[in-house]
């Protein structure tokens, strides 16, 4: 049964991710909204998170925004020893309170998609130019004799993916 509702708002900003020195995000400015409901025996936490971060490209490097919304829940119970599993988060009773900090930047960090691409056209040109220059595909109608190698009868399924690699 639900004892206690409290309620906290955090912004965070680019400090934040630079205190947490991970990565993957490099900036942002988020605002999180952490509802906390004393149970017997433990607490609630529910995370609403919000904003944008920047993160880079993974095609270009430069960087870019994304959106971040994200709704979240961490359970947390007094005991004598800290412990973390996937269900619940167990704290120190002698200690009596938990860092919220790295939590919050998983929460976020999973919310991303896994890849990270500016829209089509929006790349660093000069990046995309060496991408390209770079890039190993064999031109049609390439004569593999003159490379010394035998002309071999070519499954036509490599035909069609390299029609998808010459869309990308």
């Amino acid at each position: 049964m639900t004892q206690d509702l409290c309620c906290y708002e955090y912004d965070l900003d680019d400090n934040f991710f630079k205190n947490i020195d991970a990565p993957e995000i490099r900036k942002g400015k988020l605002h999180v909204r952490l509802d906390v409901k004393k149970f017997t025996g433990g607490f609630i936490l529910n995370f609403h998170t919000f904003g944008q971060v920047v993160v880079p490209c993974d095609r270009c490097l430069d960087d870019m925004s994304l959106a971040v919304d994200t709704t979240n829940m961490l359970k947390v119970k007094l005991g004598t020893d800290y412990s973390d599993n996937e269900e619940v988060v167990t704290v120190p009773e002698e200690e009596g309170y938990i860092d919220i900090t790295w939590f919050l930047y998983e929460f976020i960090a999973l919310s991303l998609p896994m890849q990270h691409t500016h829209e089509d056209g929006e790349c660093n040109p000069e990046m995309m130019k060496v991408l390209n220059q770079h890039l190993c595909v064999e031109e049609e109608g390439e004569d593999m004799q003159s490379m010394g190698e035998e002309q071999k009868d070519v499954d036509p399924r490599w035909n069609d993916l390299r029609k998808l690699i010459d869309n990308n």
